[in-house]
């Protein structure tokens, strides 16, 4: 069974008392500070300049297990031979593409769909900066979902095979999927509590904070952030209608928990968006 295969099957789920809110903090530590509108140069590539460099990458405490050492950092350097440009609206891959790579989002932002029987779309995620995207296809060894860049973004293409292959003889990089996958099934199931347990306020409210947290832990603003996906893709990840998200984010806005202009958000009261998903007993 090939090795990072395995560790789907045998990477250990956090306790269910983990939040999953916050639990993408666990093993990564916070970058430098970037704008929030900060997007990937649209134009022309050049290729030489594209080639990857590991230990000189600002996402690389994101990306990587902490403590490599100068040998094993050069073998990663070889891993990661280029970065390939995805402009906005592109697909990175598409359901049932052989699978053939890991993809770690070095700058902008993703969505993942499939299309439902009935033609209709469903996101199943949203992927930003410091990301993998790709485990899907790990199993099957065929994508089972789209992966779409929602501004113009850039991924640093792991060859899965290599990947492998170093996983294999350095074990640092293999407790490091271990943690890696185990936040992806965590993840999923937080997706499943919100689909299956939650009202429209409980789902919109989460999301937000989950995206806030998420933000934080890459250096940006942990309360004023710009929407990279519509209203309508929201809704789609969180089962809900795109009538439903508007009249719940006015709500919000209406008891003074958020702010919204167009895209941009401005969490006003964050304790008050965690009460209403329960993380936080009322004062007094």
């Amino acid at each position: 069974m090939p090795l990072l295969f395995s560790l789907r099957l045998t990477a250990t789920v956090p306790p269910p008392e983990t939040d999953w809110l916050t639990q993408i903090k666990s093993d990564i530590r916070p970058m430098q500070a970037k704008p929030a509108n900060a997007t990937v140069p649209t134009g022309e590539f050049n290729l030489p300049r594209l080639k990857a460099t590991c230990s000189s990458c600002s996402l690389r405490e994101l990306c990587l297990p902490m403590g490599l050492s100068s040998d094993e950092m050069d073998r990663l350097e070889k891993l990661v031979l280029v970065r390939r440009p995805v402009k906005r609206g592109e697909y990175l891959f598409r359901a049932n593409d052989p699978f053939d790579s890991l993809y770690a989002v070095r700058a902008g932002f993703f969505k993942t769909k499939v299309l439902l029987e009935d033609g209709r779309e469903q996101v199943t995620g949203f992927q930003m900066t410091g990301e993998l995207i790709g485990l899907d296809g790990i199993g099957t060894e065929r994508h089972t979902c789209d992966a779409v860049a929602l501004e113009n973004s850039e991924v640093c293409v792991i060859p899965f095979t290599r990947l492998e292959h170093l996983s294999r003889e350095m074990e640092v990089l293999q407790r490091h999927f271990h943690k890696v996958m185990s936040r992806e099934i965590v993840r999923e199931h937080g997706v499943m509590m919100l689909l299956g347990s939650m009202r429209a306020e409980e789902r919109l409210a989460a999301f937000l904070l989950s995206l806030s947290q998420r933000l934080v832990t890459r250096g940006y603003a942990p309360n004023e952030f710009n929407l990279r996906m519509t209203r309508e893709e929201i809704g789609s990840y969180l089962g809900l209608k795109l009538e439903t998200v508007s009249r719940v984010l006015s709500r919000f806005q209406d008891d003074s928990l958020i702010s919204v202009v167009q895209k941009n958000i401005h969490i006003k009261d964050p304790a008050g968006l965690r009460r209403v998903v329960g993380r936080e007993s009322n004062p007094g």
